[in-house]
């Protein structure tokens, strides 16, 4: 196999990558499955490994999550999450974040910061806040909580029994270590990201906006009209079981039956619980399973599958494929400095917009590369590099919501208001982790 060919089906799989990215919504999955195409009929390559177990664990939680939205349990924790931050709106560039992260923290799932960004946007505008300055933050924390989820897609990758689940990693380990490093790092962008920018009432674009009568002076908050289902905290209260539950068997392998001599795999626990979880809720929250399948949550995880899908496959098979020229030249760099190992991984998560199939394609090549999985589990948070352009729904959403445009794209379109906060959050939390890893482990 001459270098020349490979590099052409390099090129293939990263045209597949860009133009799936560039199509948006299942087009990545879908132009990664002709990736896996191309390199098995027209280059004759073995398939690699289907993530079957990764995508089951994406459907059985969006499914619980869709659940709770159906049921209106997160219409009940935004409400609640409102009336938090309305008690403290000086605070908001510290509080805003916290609570974006810690819902995403419980659900899995960043998307869950939508209905709280007007929300931050308003009241940090009442108090004459900066909007840019709590939005940003809250943004990239939503993100930040996947990689410290016990439910989220992305830790269901890396647990996976091909990937650091059979090195002994599990839960517990995620959590103590990805929890308080991601706390800390939004707690110092937090911080920095509070004297960042002009004070609001100096502010050029929101002068020229005042000007125009394109916003008013003094508004009042827009509160909410939607009805709350009066059944969502029991949904709400179904779904955290579900989350206690898989952090516990996931703690104690002890908890989980055992067949021929082996414990039940995490896999196939998460699948059950909230597979489980999702008919409970459905139960109590008197919830109509139709609207569950018509949420956005369930949409934004089944663009999560299909994208892992067709992304991870194609990955898979090129690497499998070319493992031993790949391990040969880059080995010895990574194997060396395995903290470097965090450049790929923030860039392919640029091109692929998904933690999980970010940490499903390179892991494997990770640790075929004698990384230590403890190190891959330190770099974990650097798989939320999407916020480096600024084209990701929720950052997309944040900008929407500010109405005061403070919050904005540069000129050069890498300029915009979220990388200071993204890159802030990665290096601390990997920082912070490579702390309590050395000290714990």
């Amino acid at each position: 196999m001459t270098t020349l060919l490979i590099l052409l089906q390099l090129l293939i799989v990263l045209c597949m990558i860009f133009i799936g990215a560039k199509v948006g919504g299942i087009g990545l999955g879908i132009y990664g499955m002709v990736g896996v195409f191309v390199l098995v009929f027209v280059f004759g390559m073995e398939p690699g490994a289907i993530p079957i177990d990764v995508m089951l664990i994406i459907v059985s939680v969006i499914t619980a999550s869709a659940s709770l939205q159906a049921a209106g349990g997160l219409d009940y924790m935004v409400n609640q999450a409102a009336r938090f931050l309305k008690k403290h709106p000086s605070r908001i560039t510290f509080y805003a974040p916290l609570t974006t992260w810690l819902f995403s923290l419980l659900a899995g799932t960043a998307h869950t910061c939508y209905a709280l960004l007007p929300i931050i946007s308003e009241i940090a505008r009442k108090e004459k806040v900066r909007p840019e300055r709590p939005l940003t933050v809250a943004t990239i924390a939503a993100s930040l909580g996947i990689t410290g989820s016990p439910v989220s897609a992305a830790t269901a990758a890396i647990l996976s029994q091909s990937l650091l689940g059979s090195h002994g990693i599990g839960i517990k380990d995620i959590m103590l270590v990805t929890i308080p490093a991601s706390l800390i790092a939004i707690l110092v962008a937090s911080l920095v990201q509070n004297y960042i920018g002009k004070p609001l009432e100096d502010d050029p674009e929101y002068q020229r906006r005042l000007r125009e009568g394109l916003i008013q002076s003094e508004e009042p908050t827009t509160e909410s009209t939607a009805a709350i289902n009066p059944r969502a905290k029991w949904a709400v209260a179904a779904f955290m079981l579900g989350v206690v539950l898989v952090v516990l068997f996931g703690s104690f392998p002890t908890l989980r039956p055992s067949f021929h001599g082996e414990t039940l795999s995490m896999n196939a626990t998460i699948e059950m619980v909230m597979m489980s979880i999702a008919a409970l809720i459905l139960l109590v929250g008197k919830a109509d399973v139709r609207k569950a399948a018509s949420g956005n949550v369930f949409s934004s995880g089944m663009n999560a599958m299909v994208s892992i899908f067709g992304v991870a496959w194609m990955g898979s098979t090129f690497f499998e494929g070319h493992h031993e020229v790949i391990l040969g030249s880059i080995q010895g760099v990574f194997a060396t400095y395995p903290l470097l190992f965090a450049i790929p991984l923030f860039v392919f998560s640029i091109m692929l917009f998904s933690q999980a199939a970010t940490a499903k394609t390179l892991y494997p090549v990770g640790l075929a590369m004698g990384i230590p999985p403890l190190a891959l589990l330190v770099l974990f948070p650097a798989v939320n590099g999407y916020f480096f352009l600024p084209n990701y729904p929720t950052e997309v959403a944040a900008i929407g919501f500010d109405r005061t445009g403070t919050t904005r794209i540069g000129r050069y379109v890498v300029n915009h208001s979220f990388q200071l906060s993204g890159f802030i959050t990665t290096f601390v939390s990997i920082a912070v982790g490579y702390l309590i890893v050395t000290l714990l482990y």
